[in-house]
């Protein structure tokens, strides 16, 4: 038997949320993939029926894999997109911390970072240290899309 109206929407009862993001990327560039899933997790939450305003969400990413270079001054002209997206995040509340081990394997320094960007030691103590405070972890999984949706539907 078929419905006749499709699928249910359901508002869940979200209350606001605390959420750390791992960003661990094998490629610079799945930095803007990964700053998508920051975006589909605000953009329910500010939208009706939630109506949540930016800083009732407490929003934390910590950066360590390749991804790190987007962050480098230096590379400000390389990456200008993804590196605004991040600042317009920032003035949002959302804060960017580079892990310390990461920024040495790089050969950075703190000063080497766009200044939106908080170093912390390491990345995995950041990482269960916020946690054990109560934060949901998100480890976005970007995948190199092979075909596009029209071909699979």
């Amino acid at each position: 038997m078929q419905a006749d109206e499709g699928a249910e929407f359901v508002a869940t009862p979200y209350v606001p949320q605390k959420v750390i993001f791992d960003f661990y990327f094998d490629d610079p560039q799945k930095i803007n993939a990964g700053l998508y899933w920051i975006r589909s997790f605000m953009g329910p939450l500010l939208d009706e029926p939630y109506g949540y305003a930016p800083e009732m969400l407490d929003i934390k990413v910590v950066i360590h894999g390749t991804e790190i270079v987007t962050l480098a001054r230096k590379n400000y002209a390389q990456y200008r997109d993804a590196v605004e997206r991040m600042r317009y995040y920032a003035e949002l509340g959302v804060e960017f911390k580079v892990c310390a081990l990461a920024a040495r394997d790089f050969d950075y320094t703190r000063e080497d970072f766009q200044d939106f960007v908080q170093v912390v030691p390491s990345a995995m103590t950041e990482l269960v240290h916020w946690q054990m405070q109560g934060y949901g972890l998100i480890t976005p999984r970007i995948m190199n899309k092979h075909r596009a949706n029209d071909e699979i539907r």
